[in-house]
């Protein structure tokens, strides 16, 4: 089968949407060439030299390519994708050049192209992502790792937004707690959180790409394995309650999610956000204490923020 690839220029913030816009246009797969990943590659194992300048990397900004097959007739497609991306500004996101390039590819090229990049990263205290197809012995006995394929990418974990979701999980869970991941992309908020200890967990995604996604990851990930992910608008119609609420979504999303996190949760309860944008924090923790949230913490990489808010223990 002849396959196209089209690729878009873009930046660090941007990636993870233009990358969902790509796949609700009906690729078969992304890839992501991001300047940050690159500068937090480390050697596979203790001891081993990395020499960076051996290996093909942007020097900033980010590129992300689309593959899609024959069967889709791009003439029509490239144009809604253009039109997506160039309104990521309307969500306080800049896409940067957002040049959408095109060229026909093999499949046997496509299939395999992004693992001269992807290698494994530890993101977090105690968390590593690691490529499906990498062997990787942790070096510590305190180290979880979490298995992915990028092959459907909608989060490596290595980008901000998802290493603070990340981060703020590693701070929030003790053990057996039950977890709401609402927008769950990949699932790799799912795997750390079963990985950190928590109980039952359950990921919704409202694009039925992305469960499936997350699907084929949680089974690369055993201790995941009894995680129920499944296709839903945000919390909408949810009456499942859970100690601790995690999104890692767009702040314009995130505020008509608040008002649906509060009768899920318990007094004493943590709803953990990120994918906030500088210039958008300050409407997010409006929102939150408007709400009744009590701000606990506030994590940031960079121009992205994360926040951990606590359903207040008492009534005021």
């Amino acid at each position: 089968m002849q396959w196209t690839e089209v690729s878009v220029t873009t930046t660090n913030e941007a990636v993870e949407a233009v990358s969902n816009i790509l796949m609700d246009a009906g690729a078969s797969g992304t890839k992501i060439d991001d300047a940050a990943d690159f500068a937090a590659l480390q050697p596979e194992f203790p001891g081993e030299l990395l020499d960076k300048r051996d290996l093909p990397h942007l020097t900033h900004g980010a590129v992300v390519t689309a593959y899609y097959p024959e069967t889709i007739e791009l003439s029509t497609i490239i144009p809604v994708i253009k039109q997506r991306i160039n309104e990521l500004d309307d969500f306080g996101l800049d896409a940067g050049p957002a040049t959408v390039l095109q060229k026909p590819v093999a499949e046997a090229d496509w299939a395999n192209v992004w693992k001269k990049y992807y290698h494994p990263v530890r993101v977090t205290r105690y968390l590593t992502v690691v490529p499906s197809w990498e062997h990787y012995q942790p070096v510590d006995e305190n180290e979880k790792t979490l298995t992915l394929d990028p092959g459907m990418a909608f989060g490596t974990g290595t980008h901000p937004t998802t290493a603070l979701m990340l981060q703020a999980l590693e701070l929030t869970i003790r053990g057996g707690e039950t977890v709401l991941d609402v927008g769950t992309g990949s699932g790799v908020l799912s795997i750390a959180a079963k990985q950190l200890g928590a109980g039952e967990v359950f990921a919704y995604d409202v694009d039925q790409i992305a469960v499936d996604s997350a699907k084929s990851n949680l089974d690369l990930n055993p201790v995941a394995k009894d995680v129920h992910v499944s296709a839903n608008d945000l919390l909408k119609g949810i009456t499942q309650t859970a100690d601790i609420i995690v999104a890692n979504i767009l702040a314009d999303i995130i505020v008509p999610l608040i008002p649906q996190t509060w009768p899920l949760l318990p007094k004493g309860g943590l709803f953990l956000t990120s994918g906030i944008i500088a210039d958008k924090y300050p409407l997010v923790v409006g929102k939150l204490r408007e709400a009744g949230y009590q701000i606990v913490e506030t994590l940031r990489r960079g121009d992205w923020y994360g926040i951990i808010a606590k359903k207040p223990e008492v009534d005021d």
